[in-house]
């Protein structure tokens, strides 16, 4: 049993530590957008379900022998695999990007994942085979919940334990290692099983129901829906949180985490089930979902977005799973039960990972889940007599109704009010007019619920920089600064409405670089800053590190760094070689500004690290808001090799040298910690 136990658990520590891991190696090829985790998760459910197909086809069709040598030989293909982990595969092709990402974890863990997901229900099956060969009493079941275990170990590992203190190099070597440790205890348990015969499953006693019986079609598909719901809704909260905060393992992991500890106590030793006292609790977070989505809590801080949310997925993951843990079948056909479970999850995933984005133009995977938890919540309640009686289920009925109803509305009221609403891979883009100044009214652009441009619609202030560029900000005072007679070629790195293209000037080159081709459209056809700029306009789409590399030197006076995944910039971005790479496009005496606004983040020493690596120097400026002239407060960190730079009367008081923080290490390809930069004192974590 020892051994059957130990195996399980490494294979799934393994299956959930590689997750972040490639995830991390993916994201700066792909933009370093949250969706990357989001078409991972894809992978990973539908990865799961393959092995669990697997799985159930070898217990039912193949004797333990050849079971073990099946097995056998896919662990060993799956060690000749491991040499494409450690190959870099970039792209530089634009467009949705979902079917290179898919194509690319195929290549580089396809068979070591598939191998991994099959290992588990195998590992039970065989264990229920070896307890009836040796006539002992076996939960397999309870090997279901140690798995979980050792998946949430793995997830709350990786940021605290393996991220802060090992490279990326060495966390796949460190990873490869293990894996081939667990291919010899997987070797191990094979031997004890293939010598064992296939039992005769056991009659039923005369006048008794069979519980060995093959399970009805009516309850296979309630095992699907019970898992696909809270698949469903781990996406798309986790695309909630990711939009809005920054692509990030720790957001990743947190809705994850909670999905999976919902296995470990409704599977674990004291299968644990819902009962009457937990009806409030779905109603409850169900109400506080919808209002949380609605457009009457736009104001609503993310320190009560975020465990509002993670509250929410966790009771209806304990609903869906308390009541699976109470239907779970036999135990000889428990691979069954679990290739069901895993459809449901794999089917969950491809909704929001892949058919969203294609059918929605806006983030609305959040409500249908929401929408699809309260009628299934209705549902399983009803299942229950007593509950059924009850005046809580009844009331759960209504409010379900009047759940769907408002949200339906919400949805309604969100899509007239906007200009302009579309989306694709890289996020959801809305254009709406708003009142911007007491008077005035403008046009903004909001990518989730981020703002990424401005323009006041009065032709007299049209061509007035708002937002994050106004003329008191660290960028504005930059061009202020090295403006001079002579014409600038200025590189920005993120298009958003166009805003920095105010500050051009005749003779001068504004080259516009970014991922999405949809904000590329909407900037020009939306907004007037690039079609009415001064200056001659160039853009450039992809990403923009990539496109540097490939490009000659653009010999540019002012880079400005201001492409945002959430409320932050990608971290293939602020590493050393990025700077690197950014200083070999400007001129000796040019300037780098690198907008860090964040709520969250605190990524000036990030800045500051590189700088001093480089031998540059390095100021931060903090504007204060300026409502009249709709600038928000921003933080601006500015590098150059130029001595008098800030010495300059603009900037001589307002820019501000970086402390230090001894928690930072310098960022490089091979090793980041968002980890160790984000903001705890204003966090709910």
């Amino acid at each position: 049993m020892i051994l059957f136990a130990l195996t399980v658990f490494s294979s799934a520590l393994l299956l959930f530590l590689v997750q972040p891991v490639i995830a991390r190696v993916l994201l700066p090829w792909f933009g370093g957008g949250a969706s990357v985790w989001a078409v991972c998760l894809v992978f990973f459910q539908t990865e799961l379900f393959l092995g669990y197909l697997y799985a159930h086809w070898s217990v039912s069709r193949l004797r333990p022998r050849t079971q073990a040598f099946v097995h056998g030989c896919l662990i060993g293909a799956s060690f000749i695999s491991l040499f494409f982990l450690n190959r870099h595969w970039a792209f530089y092709e634009t467009g949705d990007p979902a079917l290179r990402i898919l194509t690319l974890l195929l290549l580089m863990v396809g068979l070591p994942y598939f191998t991994l997901s099959a290992t588990g229900p195998l590992l039970q099956a065989w264990l229920t085979l070896h307890g009836s060969a040796g006539k002992e009493e076996v939960k397999p079941y309870r090997l279901y919940a140690l798995s979980n275990a050792g998946s949430l170990i793995a997830l709350l590992g990786y940021p605290t334990l393996v991220e802060p203190y090992l490279t990326l190099k060495h966390q796949l070597s460190g990873w490869t290692f293990c894996y081939i440790g667990f291919g010899v205890l997987c070797s191990m348990v094979a031997t004890r099983i293939r010598v064992l015969p296939q039992p005769a499953l056991p009659e039923a006693a005369p006048g008794t129901q069979d519980k060995t019986a093959e399970p009805t079609l009516r309850r296979k598909l309630l095992w699907l829906a019970l898992s696909a719901c809270p698949s469903i809704l781990l996406l798309a909260v986790t695309n909630h949180l990711t939009q809005n905060v920054a692509a990030i393992p720790f957001l990743w992991l947190l809705p994850l985490s909670l999905y999976l500890l919902s296995f470990i106590i409704c599977f674990g030793p004291g299968e644990w089930s819902w009962s009457k006292s937990f009806l409030p609790l779905p109603t409850l977070t169900i109400a506080a979902m919808v209002f949380a989505l609605t457009a009457v809590s736009t104001d609503l801080d993310l320190n009560v977005l975020i465990p509002l949310f993670c509250t929410g997925l966790f009771v209806a993951c304990m609903m869906c799973n308390g009541e699976l843990a109470r239907l779970k079948p036999d135990p000889r056909h428990l691979t069954t039960f679990y290739l069901m479970i895993s459809l449901g999850g794999a089917l969950g995933s491809v909704f929001v990972g892949l058919i969203a984005p294609r059918l929605f133009n806006g983030f609305y995977e959040l409500q249908i889940g929401i929408g699809a938890y309260a009628v299934l919540a209705w549902a399983v309640f009803y299942r229950d007599e007593p509950i059924r009686a009850s005046a809580g289920w009844l009331t759960l009925g209504v409010l379900t109704l009047a759940f769907l109803l408002s949200m339906g509305l919400d949805v309604r009221t969100k899509g007239k009010a906007s200009l302009l609403a579309a989306r694709n891979f890289y996020g959801a883009l809305a254009v709406s007019e708003e009142t911007l100044e007491d008077t005035e009214t403008g046009r903004v652009l909001v990518n989730g619920t981020i703002t990424h441009g401005a323009q006041f619609l009065n032709p007299a202030k049209s061509g007035q920089a708002t937002t994050y560029y106004g003329l008191n900000t660290g960028i504005g005072l930059t061009m202020s600064t090295t403006q001079g007679r002579s014409p600038q070629r200025v590189g920005i790195i993120g298009l958003g409405a166009g805003t920095m293209a105010a500050y051009g000037r005749p003779g001068d080159v504004y080259r516009f670089y970014d991922i999405n081709p949809l904000v590329m459209n909407v900037a020009r056809s939306e907004f007037s800053f690039l079609n009415n700029s001064k200056a001659r306009i160039e853009t450039a789409l992809g990403d923009a590190r990539l496109l540097l590399q490939r490009e000659e030197n653009q010999n540019f006076d002012v880079l400005v760094v201001d492409a945002f995944s959430g409320d932050a910039i990608p971290v293939h971005l602020l590493t050393l070689e990025a700077f690197k790479l950014y200083f070999r496009h400007l001129k000796p005496d040019g300037v780098l500004a690198v907008h860090v606004s964040s709520l969250y983040l605190s990524l000036e020493p990030v800045v500051k690290l590189a700088a001093n690596a480089l031998g540059k120097r390095a100021g931060v400026v903090l504007n204060p808001e300026d409502e009249k002239n709709y600038v928000f407060g921003s933080t601006w960190v500015l590098v150059t090799g130029r001595p008098d730079f800030f010495k300059s009367p603009l900037l001589r008081k307002t820019a501000m040298s970086i402390k230090p923080s001894p928690r930072v290490r310098l960022w490089t390809d091979d090793f980041s910690n968002l980890y160790r930069v984000f903001k705890w004192g204003e966090s709910p974590f």
